[in-house]
């Protein structure tokens, strides 16, 4: 496959970007996306330029630190992340822009690489339950019926990659936010905290800049871990509960 790409270059928070044009040739359509990004950068080694920075690292969609926007999809065409996509998905002679995510509370670090950290202070906020540790308890020590059991295990595949913010039009971290929400909620571990945990989450959401959710449902269809927009029904439920309690 020959390819065009445009990529976004930016050589640090405060430098200006621009969209620069790269040919690249003799591409397989069984590599991933970031495989293909690597041949491009071993061709702009060799040619003395500096290369692209892109995040990555295990790249088998489980970290979600391959956040980018290939022609301005999440994640690009395929529900799934970044170093999961092939490009079989793509034809030969297509030209496929690249950016990193847009939105104000993942600032540029440097071309298509953005500080994600937001989300870690979220979760530091209250994205966790205060337990007593030593040695593990038995596995039959905390009764969770099956139905919650099976709710908690499906929202806690969020793995963080932003793409909901990147997709949301507001920039909203809600679905996000709602899965680590409703994760804690349904385990009884989670429910001495769960009012002030709600609290906290949203009032750090908000101040570190990310937009609110007007259910426009761009955030679900681009999560590549399927977390379900209800998720977000039950953050709305527990914040309204928890001000009612006065927190």
């Amino acid at each position: 496959m020959k390819l065009t790409l445009k990529i976004w270059r930016q050589a640090g928070p405060q430098a200006e970007g621009a969209i620069h044009t790269y040919d690249v040739d003799e591409i397989s359509e069984d590599m991933s996306f970031l495989e293909m990004l690597d041949v491009l950068n071993e061709q702009l080694i060799n040619d003395d330029e500096e290369p692209i920075v892109f995040d990555h690292d295990c790249r088998e969609g489980i970290c979600g630190s391959c956040d980018l926007m290939i022609n301005g999809e999440a994640h690009g065409p395929e529900v799934t992340t970044t170093c999961q996509l092939h490009m079989r998905s793509f034809h030969d002679g297509e030209t496929i822009t690249v950016e990193p995510w847009r939105a104000a509370a993942f600032p540029i670090i440097k071309d298509l690489m953005v500080d994600r950290s937001a989300f870690d202070r979220i979760i530091a906020s209250g994205g966790f339950v205060s337990v007593n540790t030593g040695a593990a308890p038995d596995a039959h020590a905390t009764p969770v019926p099956k139905a919650n059991a099976d709710r908690a295990f499906d929202v806690a595949t969020c793995i963080g990659c932003g793409a909901c913010v990147a997709a949301c039009p507001n920039g909203s971290a809600s679905l996000f936010l709602g899965s680590k929400i409703t994760h804690l909620g349904e385990l009884p571990q989670g429910q001495a905290e769960r009012d002030t945990r709600v609290a906290s989450m949203v009032a750090q959401h908000d101040h570190e800049g990310f937009g609110g959710c007007t259910n426009i449902g761009e955030c679900a269809s681009a999560c590549p871990k399927g977390i379900p927009l209800d998720v977000i029904s039950q953050l709305n439920k527990d914040l309204r509960t928890a001000i009612r309690h006065g927190h």
